[in-house]
């Protein structure tokens, strides 16, 4: 092979992989704003945590806030409450959550609620049977809620007890940020 020919391939070589790597970048940056646009938008995004004041909240009260689009229940229960959700066992619940082996234990009322004291309670209030949303302050024949459409009765710390709904109200992302205020998400 002579130092010409030599001298081509190397320059053959290079226009290839130059001609690939404009390929690619121009490639990416057609493909870029597909991919981009899957991102959520600022408004979604600016909502994914919200902070709530529950300073006004009584005992016994119950606070309903839109959070991503569905209602959530924050309840500060009463003792009696507290000790309703506490008395009953968990082979009497249909959910048990024991099919969730990342969360066991989570139908207890102590895994449910925010505090050690089990006072706090915050939970998505959308039925799990169809996505009804279901009437509280101590509603239904478990002092919890009920769902009146389809006749789901949810406990003291929203548990599924009676009705076709096939699991507890969901428990959503939560914590104090300080004694007066709670995180959502």
């Amino acid at each position: 092979m002579s130092h010409a020919e030599d001298h081509d391939g190397t320059r053959r070589d290079f226009l290839y992989y130059a001609t690939a790597g404009a390929g690619v970048v121009t490639a990416g940056a057609a493909i870029w704003p597909l991919i981009n646009q899957m991102n959520p938008s600022a408004d979604v995004q600016a909502l994914s945590s919200i902070r709530i004041d529950v300073s006004s909240v009584v005992e016994g009260q119950q606070l309903t806030v839109k959070f991503l689009g569905k209602p959530v229940f924050i309840r500060l229960r009463t003792q009696e409450d507290i000790d309703n959700a506490r008395s009953v066992a968990l082979s009497d619940l249909v959910d048990t959550d024991s099919r969730n082996p990342n969360k066991p234990g989570q139908a207890t009322d102590q895994n449910r609620t925010m505090d050690d004291e089990g006072r706090w309670l915050v939970m998505t209030g959308v039925c799990t049977h169809l996505g009804c949303v279901p009437i509280g302050n101590q509603s239904g024949d478990y002092g919890g809620w009920f769902c009146p459409c389809h006749g789901s009765h949810y406990d003291a710390a929203g548990r599924i007890r009676r009705g076709p709904a096939p699991q507890n109200l969901h428990i959503p992302v939560a914590s104090f940020v300080d004694e007066t205020t709670i995180q959502l998400g």
